[in-house]
């Protein structure tokens, strides 16, 4: 079975049907060119949202990472306040001990 096509293709000149073919051949070129255009502009709003995305990540972890800092200098200051309390706590008892010590001395002078 022929279709009209094919009819009209046989009439055709040699030239003609070079023509032709090399017309459809740019027409589906340009269309894949098309195609490509746009998956490209697809695939580069698909890129820049993943930057966005890291640059919003990197953001968030250098935050994270400034109150990890903070709360670890707070945490060695709070232990140095616990640790300088204790130690007050100590020397006080050790006076008390040394103040026990010299009065039974003197006593028993």
């Amino acid at each position: 079975m022929s279709t009209f096509v094919d009819k009209f293709v046989m009439y055709m000149s040699p030239n003609e049907q070079l023509i032709a073919v090399f017309q459809t051949r740019v027409k589906d070129m340009l269309d894949r060119f098309n195609q490509l255009k746009q998956e490209n502009a697809s695939l580069r709003r698909t890129v820049e949202k993943g930057e966005q995305e890291i640059k919003n990540l990197q953001q968030l972890l250098a935050q994270a990472d400034n109150d990890y800092k903070a709360l670890k200098l707070a945490k060695m200051i709070e232990i140095s306040d616990g640790d300088l309390e204790e130690a007050r706590r100590r020397i006080n008892k050790l006076v008390r001990e040394i103040n026990k010590c010299i009065a039974i001395l003197s006593d028993e002078k």
